[in-house]
């Protein structure tokens, strides 16, 4: 019975350090301290490395370029690992822009029979996916001839 009671005071004290805690974070955030190291990429990073990344300069190679600005770290690379995490985060951060795009649905397409009519617009398609082939035809000509 004993260590029943001091397990439930020790819960009950558990509970308010708990509250107390939450309450000081709450109180932090409200005053603009949000806790945490500071991050070393800031949001010109990002940019500058995916550039880079395009021009199929490889990771390790971006993380010596760019300069961290402020914090204990100031004047210093950031590390290969925060190169790659900020790269993971800006694609996902495009994926996302992407997807929030619909995606476009090919216009639907009118089945004709050997003797109807052609419309304006079928008339414009058919001439869009025959020039191409013509062209290449031509060229393949061109080429045997030679």
């Amino acid at each position: 019975m004993f260590f029943a009671v001091l397990a439930a005071a020790a819960r009950i004290e558990r509970n308010y350090i708990r509250e107390k805690t939450l309450e000081g974070r709450q109180t932090a955030a409200a005053k603009g301290n949000h806790g945490g190291r500071p991050k070393a990429i800031d949001d010109d990073m990002p940019t500058f490395a995916l550039a880079l990344k395009a021009k199929g300069v490889p990771v390790p190679d971006i993380a010596g370029k760019p300069v961290i600005k402020t914090g204990n770290n100031a004047g210093k690379n950031p590390s290969v690992a925060s190169v790659h995490r900020a790269l993971a985060e800006a694609e996902e951060a495009a994926a996302a822009q992407a997807d929030d795009d619909p995606p476009l649905r090919p216009a639907p397409v009118r089945l004709h029979r050997p003797g109807d009519p052609l419309a304006a617009e079928d008339l414009q398609l058919r001439e869009r996916l025959v020039a191409p082939r013509a062209e290449l035809t031509a060229a393949d000509r061109e080429e045997v001839s030679r």
